[in-house]
């Protein structure tokens, strides 16, 4: 058997244990799940009657609240990533000569299936309560795309920072800055809209062209030049996450 075939294998194992430990924890399946709906709720029925945006808000605020939730479901993966690495598992693993590629892109692969998921979840309950999206299906394809690509990004990142950390719960705090990105971005509220000194900053993080991208795909409007700089920042950050995720972990499961 080829290296190659030995590493896919290993994959496909790796997450379907991971899965199995998300249906299992009720944390995760709150976090995964609940959470997602009740934000979205929040911002519509709390938030919306005092929001401007030119136009229905919930068609507006959508496409940033899936991003919003794929930072709070690829973050868990900083988690699952940092108990593993604590509890001594991965050296079980070392000794079963599983491929030590494979528990990473397992962890990976997972929260990009569970975050898929949700994301259909989130679509179906705004849809329910007004959400009124007029892409054709190949639009809708590259919006799924990118959002995959954007959680693909978070969750390389979330696995270095996982490998990073002494524990689960230093990890849980490793990301918190960003899975809150999205409130400093037009996810929520057009850029001009924020003071001044914040437009700079909300104009140019990733966020903020990933939103564009996803809100033009969905409501069938221009995307101008949003989607090369947004797959830019999707595929920079999960090559840079991906590669501190592997340089860490090979590091930590040495030592």
């Amino acid at each position: 058997m080829s290296t190659l075939t030995h590493a896919a294998q290993d994959s496909v194992s790796m997450v379907g244990r991971n899965l199995r430990h998300t249906l299992r924890s009720p944390d995760t399946m709150i976090m995964t799940f609940a959470v997602p709906v009740s934000i979205l709720l929040m911002f519509v029925y709390v938030f919306g009657g005092a929001m401007n945006v030119g136009g229905s808000f919930i068609d507006y605020v959508v496409p940033g609240i899936l991003l919003l939730c794929a930072g709070f479901g690829s973050g868990g993966t900083a988690v699952t990533v940092a108990s593993d690495m604590h509890t001594g598992i991965v050296d079980r693993f070392r000794a079963m000569a599983v491929s030590r590629t494979a528990v990473l892109t397992g962890h990976v692969i997972e929260s990009v299936l569970r975050n898929l998921i949700t994301t259909g979840l989130v679509i179906a309950v705004a849809v329910a309560i007004g959400f009124r999206p007029t892409a054709d299906p190949l639009r809708w394809l590259a919006a799924a795309g990118v959002i995959a690509l954007f959680v693909l990004a978070l969750s390389w990142l979330a696995a270095a920072a996982g490998a990073l950390v002494a524990n689960p719960e230093a990890a849980n705090g490793f990301m918190f800055f960003f899975m809150f990105l999205p409130y400093v971005s037009s996810a929520f509220v057009p850029v001009h809209t924020l003071p001044s000194w914040m437009r700079g900053f909300a104009q140019h993080q990733p966020v903020t062209s990933i939103a564009e991208t996803v809100r033009g795909l969905l409501m069938d409007t221009p995307v101008g030049d949003s989607a090369p700089t947004a797959l830019a920042w999707c595929v920079g950050i999960a090559l840079a996450g991906y590669l501190a995720a592997g340089m860490l972990f090979s590091r930590r499961s040495n030592a």
